[in-house]
């Protein structure tokens, strides 16, 4: 490998850490927020049809699942997981005809998830090829 190809795929591999480490972040908070109840929390939940009383178990699942895919060896796992969490948001908003924001954020996220671990894992991009026709 010559210095060419070493330098691009160290900036492919800082772009796929950014691009899918900066939303689970945001999912580590959301889930964090899932076991504070703040006020704002609890009431959002309410207002799309879950009791507080769910709260903790969708911030179990919300955790695990983020952990799964931070770590390496787990993070196909944790994406696929991550997926159905995010499905179950755009259809919990469009069930409660949500905002279009509401219901392409979990896409997004979803989106950059599977980009960052698709620019960094050589047997997902053999699976997902994409090719210039």
């Amino acid at each position: 490998m010559d210095s060419t190809q070493t330098a691009s795929s160290k900036k492919r591999l800082w772009a796929s850490w950014i691009m899918g480490g900066l939303p689970a972040l945001f999912l580590l908070l959301d889930a964090s927020m899932k076991f504070v109840k703040p006020a704002a929390v609890v009431e959002g939940s309410l207002k799309v049809g879950f009791p507080e009383s769910t709260l903790v178990g969708i911030g179990i699942a919300l955790l695990l699942s983020t952990l799964l895919y931070l770590v390496p060896r787990t993070a196909v796992l944790g994406a696929i997981l991550l997926t159905g969490y995010l499905g179950g948001a755009v259809a919990t908003n469009v069930r409660v005809v949500g905002s279009v924001f509401n219901i392409l954020f979990p896409i997004i996220f979803a989106t950059l998830l599977w980009g960052g671990l698709w620019l960094r894992d050589r047997r997902l991009q053999d699976l997902l090829p994409f090719r210039a026709r």
